[in-house]
């Protein structure tokens, strides 16, 4: 643009000051001279033309909150008239970039001021990042301006050529602010000029285009709800329109929840609160998400089975029949349920069914070792009740909801596995499994365990409410069966509610029972055998119970089973076995192997394990039921072995305190018992319990390892055959413990066949099968001298090495 000669020369000019607006050079602006001010600065201006040749100049400086600009244009006031509306006014252009100085005098009443020209030259030629900068500012001004419909306007910018000039022609755009104008005002150099035009043009389009993908969504949603409105207005009026031709009355339809409701057996408050979610559902409208809510929770609520129970079989003979059949031994387990059905059957028929609005159900729990058939039990229990049977998996489960319920708020909300169980059921009154209810664990999400505490208490479990569906859930006549491996790991306060059923492992007998009536049957028919093709004799039962598997239950012997058929069915296809066959306990070492566990007493006597002196056999009970424990104790050198009692075997605070409890008696005693306990003051003694892996804790090894300190120092070795449990006190004294069943049971998997037991606990022997206490020889002791005497084999049948007596 060819600008005045203004560049270095001083000027002194009238100043017309600018109240939100910024002229810069290039533009051509009309002023309105009603304005005191602009008509003082115009007047001042023809005033001082007069004397000199030339348009009249003024300075036009913005003002910005009462204060002006260091930096002005020079304009020429190029026409004075009428401006459209009728008022004064004058046609300005702006020439180019003035710096302000002083104040100083003029004619008229306008203020005076010097000022020098800026220099705004540019290179010629254009550097290429000018260039290319001066092309992205057109292309953005020009899509900018073709988006408004102003295509004159796009060619006049792409005719400008001049770098200054260009940059200056921003100042026509209408969304830039008085702050972004002063600041383009006031920057002198031109390319930096003209990128922050292009700067400003480029966020005003961004912003522009983020404001336009608003717009059109929130119109696209409006279009669509208007849409879906007037569509249901459709639907409902073509609805209406058939129901009249059809001859249909009003609420026929499956939508009417407030029919179905009404339609449906709820007891009464159930049907109050259905009714009142039916008159929010009402009230809100079809795109309310409340609605689909107050749907799913009515659909929960109708397909509950509220007044559907099932007749329960009191035929007692006929339910002892059942349990007798599927299940071999599990006598505790069988009494309690015959005597729960001989009960409901006697308050039936005198009329006293419910009780101050409960009924008589049951909360069993069944604990015992893996594989004794807890699980299956249950099934059983339904099956001689007549009941429906419903299996919930506690194990693992961490969140108070899967128990309780969700609250109805949350999004996917479902009630809780009880009352699932109830709807999968479809009686109010069947026989629900809590299977591995030991396993429950708790988190941040809450203890499920203590959202069981109402669910398994018979005082409060008829007045039951879920979280989800808020409405109180009868559960009194439901037998609530649970399964557990460990007793300890149950919360106290939760094993009160429920009556404990302990299941402490099968005998050798009904074992081979349980294998040839129900695991044999079964593991034939998978292996694709019929059953006379081939046959397991009991003496080859009876090998695999004792001799291949050694466990409470019985899913290692199903397993050996399976193997042993499988390898049946697999010599038959390989044409080196024709069937029918009868697998004998010849027959069990060529086809699965020599067996894993042989009993101490068939081994050679060289190689038992209390062929030694300092070695007794005691008796345990584990997670998986009763174990043979093996004490072994040794004296270390005078020499090179420190003082002292060391312990190994991975051992608990309890049973160390039991070594040295039988130390200290050994100490104290040995001279009336005939033993050298010199050694035990001058030699450090060594107990070793081996499966140095499992921890192993619990006071009923205490004469375990009295029996093996005094073997070691008198020389006379533990006999085979016997094993030994209870707890020793400092007199000598033998204490009561616990787990004698399970502890016999395992004596006698182990071939052991002498036991010594605390004498307080023979009343324990009434639990353990009559065939197992025939083959045992059962001592009850209440010292450890007796323990001593039946224990110890004489001096004169073991070669055992002298133990060295210290001087």
């Amino acid at each position: 643009m060819a600008a005045e000669s203004t560049a270095f020369t001083p000027l002194v000019l009238p100043v017309l000051p600018l109240d939100g607006e910024v002229v810069l050079p290039g533009m051509v602006v009309p002023l309105d001279l009603s304005d005191p001010d602009v008509r003082a600065a115009v007047e001042a201006a023809q005033a001082a033309a007069r004397a000199t040749p030339g348009k009249p100049r003024v300075l036009l400086v913005p003002r910005n909150d009462g204060s002006y600009t260091a930096t002005g244009v020079l304009g020429t006031v190029e026409q004075v008239g009428r401006l459209a509306d009728g008022d004064p006014g004058a046609l300005i252009r702006g020439r180019s970039r003035v710096r302000i100085g002083a104040g100083t005098t003029g004619p008229g009443a306008a203020l005076w001021v010097e000022g020098t020209g800026v220099d705004e030259t540019v290179p010629d030629p254009l550097p290429g990042h000018v260039t290319e900068l001066v092309k992205e500012y057109k292309a953005l001004a020009s899509a900018w301006l073709k988006k408004r419909g102003a295509w004159q306007v796009v060619d006049r910018v792409q005719a400008i050529d001049d770098v200054s000039a260009l940059a200056d022609n921003s100042g026509y755009s209408p969304f830039l602010t008085l702050d972004q104008k002063i600041e383009l005002l006031e920057t002198a150099d031109p390319v930096a000029r003209l990128k922050l035009a292009t700067q400003q043009l480029r966020d005003h389009i961004a912003e522009q285009d983020v404001a336009e993908t608003i717009a059109k969504d929130v119109q696209e949603g409006v279009d669509k709800q208007q849409r879906e409105f007037l569509l249901r207005r459709q639907l409902e009026a073509v609805r209406k329109e058939l129901r009249e031709l059809n001859g249909e009355q009003e609420g026929e339809e499956p939508d009417d929840y407030r029919a179905r409701v009404e339609a449906a057996d709820l007891p009464g408050k159930v049907r109050e609160a259905a009714l009142k979610e039916v008159d929010k559902l009402e009230r809100s409208s079809d795109q309310s998400p409340e609605g689909s809510w107050i749907r799913t929770w009515l659909d929960t609520v109708l397909e509950l089975p509220w007044n559907e129970r099932t007749e329960d079989a009191y035929d007692i003979q006929g339910a002892k029949a059942v349990l007798d059949a599927e299940h071999a031994g599990l006598e505790d387990v069988k009494e309690r349920i015959t005597e729960y059905l001989a009960v409901r059957k006697r308050r039936a028929e005198r009329g006293l069914g419910v009780v101050g609005g409960r009924r008589g159900g049951a909360v069993l729990a069944l604990v015992g070792p893996p594989g004794v058939g807890k699980t299956s039990l249950g099934e059983s229990v339904a099956h001689a009740m007549g009941r429906k049977f419903v299996r919930v998996a506690l194990g693992g489960v961490r969140d108070e909801a899967e128990i309780r319920g969700h609250r109805r708020t949350y999004v996917g909300a479902l009630p809780g596995r009880v009352v699932r169980a109830i709807k999968e059921a479809g009686s109010m009154n069947p026989v629900v499994l809590l299977d591995e209810i030991d396993k429950v664990g708790s988190d941040f999400r809450g203890d499920p365990a203590a959202a069981l505490l109402e669910v398994l208490d018979p005082a409060q479990n008829h007045t039951f409410r879920d979280h989800y569906l808020e409405v109180e859930l009868d559960l009194s006549d439901v037998v609530f069966l649970a399964t557990a491996n460990v007793l300890e790991a149950i919360p106290e306060a939760l094993l009160d509610r429920m009556e404990l059923v302990r299941l402490d492992g099968y005998t050798e007998d009904e074992k081979v029972v349980i294998a040839r009536d129900h695991l044999v049957p079964r593991q034939l028919e998978r292996a694709g055998l019929e059953k006379d093709e081939v046959t397991l004799g009991e003496s080859a039962l009876r090998k695999l119970a004792g001799e291949y598997t050694r466990e409470a239950g019985v899913r290692n012997l199903e397993r050996t089973v399976a193997r042993l058929l499988r390898k049946v069915a697999a010599q038959h296809e390989l044409g080196e076995r024709k069937l029918p066959f009868t697998v004998t306990d010849e027959h069990l070492r060529d086809l699965i192997g020599r067996p894993h566990h042989v009993p101490e007493s068939a081994q050679d006597p060289a190689e038992r394990r209390t062929a030694v002196p300092g070695v007794a056999t005691g008796l345990a009970v584990t997670g998986a039921g009763g174990d043979v424990l093996y004490v072994e104790a040794s004296l270390a050198d005078p020499e090179t072995g420190a003082a002292g009692l060391t312990l190994t075997g991975q051992l608990g605070d309890v049973m160390k305190e039991s070594a040295q409890i039988a130390l200290s008696f050994l100490r104290s005693h040995g001279a009336e018992l005939e033993l050298p306990v010199a050694d035990l003051k001058d030699r450090g003694v060594h107990i070793h319990f081996p499966a140095g892996a499992v921890p192993k804790d619990g006071p009923s090894a205490g004469i375990t390892m009295t029996t093996a300190l005094a073997s070691l120092l008198s020389g006379r070795l533990v006999r085979t055959d016997v094993a030994m449990t209870g707890e020793v006190s400092l007199t000598g004294r033998v204490l009561p413990i616990g787990g004698v069943k399970q502890k016999l049971l395992a004596a006698h998997r182990a071939g052991v066949t002498t036991v010594i037991i605390p004498k307080r606990n023979e009343p324990d022997l009434d639990d353990v099968p009559a065939e197992v206490l025939d083959k045992l020889d059962v001592h009850a002791v209440t010292d450890v001298r007796q323990v001593l005497e039946l224990a110890l084999s004489p001096a004169t049948n073991g070669a055992a090495p002298e133990v060295p007596v210290a001087a």
